[in-house]
């Protein structure tokens, strides 16, 4: 079997992302390396470095979803090289958060690098947040130690 392309790869990407919304990581955990330079920054805030700790905040971040719904993803640029790619995305969808009653719209500012290993795409990182519209500049600051 010949190794995904760089779109295909970016295409099972994006079907996995919507399933963390619907309470499951498994998707997108098998897109992950294994490597302990994998990172992670999501909107829940602090950064995850190596699988183990990549692993456990995809289960926690999967765990305050429910009900997710994908409307879109919107790339802004995206970028391949013989062995790092990038994508720049806007990912919006609507998903339960805590259980709430209701479903809420998301909009995360999202940025996704890329490895070849062993000839496949894996995914070694991945920063999301909800800037993606512009903020003030009060959004920046935070209390020290916070």
């Amino acid at each position: 079997m010949l190794a995904p392309s760089f779109q295909e790869e970016v295409d099972r990407y994006h079907a996995a992302v919507p399933e963390i919304t619907r309470g499951n990581p498994e998707p997108i955990k098998e897109l992950y390396s294994r490597l302990d330079d994998v990172t992670l920054a999501n909107p829940f805030g602090g950064i995850a470095r190596g699988w183990a700790q990549v692993e456990a905040r995809l289960d926690q971040a999967a765990r305050q979803f429910q009900d997710g719904e994908m409307l879109g993803f919107d790339t802004i640029t995206s970028y391949k090289a013989s062995n790092t790619a990038f994508l720049v995305e806007t990912e919006h969808f609507r998903a339960r958060l805590d259980g709430a009653g209701a479903t809420e719209e998301f909009a995360l500012r999202v940025t996704s690098v890329f490895r070849r290993e062993e000839g496949y795409w894996k995914l070694v990182h991945r920063h999301a947040d909800p800037a993606a519209r512009p903020q003030s500049r009060r959004s920046l600051s935070q209390p020290a130690g916070g």
